[in-house]
């Protein structure tokens, strides 16, 4: 056993409304549903999250709130704003993006780095407050983009409850793979899970099986210590059976 749950981001499918995703991911098997801040549950919009909250609870599924929330562009206001919707959504872990979105982390300057991780540190101490924990995404263009970026920046965060999830970048070679979970593995909460090529072209999982199969055989000992989910994110033609397809296999995959 892998020690992750299997889940769905629901930006997967921004066409499909709320309670008919929670039917896929219960019919699917699966555990947790991490909830996409724009497009299912909009930052403030509280009622709609305790109803969401409600959808999950009777289908049995975690929750998580995957906003967009992304310092330095927002600051401690809109943070605050999406944790009241994190908290309505029965969650405990909220995903931010660290860095303006569409800016590589080569293009900061140092103080621009630490006003940053000051910032995150900030956001880590008002969840902690809640109950709520705090993860970056990991992800192109961001001040996760890279490796090295990554670490240096959750090191200058230095927060107990800040976190990273992993995914690979469209393509990433399994070698590389390796050595970026080698290198932060120990910070990563959860997984985002999909099969793509450099040219971002989608395929079943089942291709990527043994990929994921050998990342989480070496993923490294985490400081992590609730719940950790593998998220469904993104499937061939956004298509409800590539879906049902890759959960079966990602199940397969988590039971070792």
């Amino acid at each position: 056993m892998s020690g992750f749950e299997p889940g769905l981001c629901t930006v997967t499918f921004r066409n499909i409304v709320a309670d008919r995703i929670v039917v896929l991911a219960k019919e699917a098997g699966l555990a947790a549903v991490e909830w996409a801040g724009d497009a299912h549950v909009p930052p403030g919009d509280t009622s709609l999250a305790r109803t969401v909250a409600d959808l999950c609870e009777g289908a049995g599924l975690a929750t998580s709130y995957g906003s967009y929330v992304a310092p330095p562009t927002d600051d401690l206001s809109a943070f605050r704003r999406a944790l009241e919707t994190t908290i309505a959504l029965g969650a405990s872990n909220i995903r931010i993006w660290p860095g303006t979105r569409g800016r590589d982390s080569a293009d900061y300057a140092a103080d621009e780095r630490r006003a940053v991780a000051d910032m995150i540190r900030a956001m880590g101490d008002e969840a902690a407050r809640h109950g709520v924990t705090v993860s970056l995404e990991y992800h192109p263009q961001s001040l996760t983009d890279d490796t090295l970026s990554a670490r240096r920046l959750i090191d200058a965060i230095a927060h107990p409850d800040v976190y990273l999830y992993w995914q690979p970048r469209p393509g990433l070679p399994l070698a590389e793979a390796l050595a970026e979970i080698a290198e932060i593995g120990e910070h990563v909460s959860h997984l985002h899970v999909f099969a793509w090529d450099n040219a971002r072209n989608r395929f079943p999982l089942a291709s990527a099986a043994d990929y994921w199969r050998q990342v989480l055989d070496a993923l490294p000992a985490t400081r992590w210590t609730g719940r950790r989910f593998a998220l469904i994110e993104f499937v061939a033609n956004d298509d409800p059976s590539a879906f049902r397809e890759d959960a079966a296999t990602l199940r397969q995959i988590l039971e070792g």
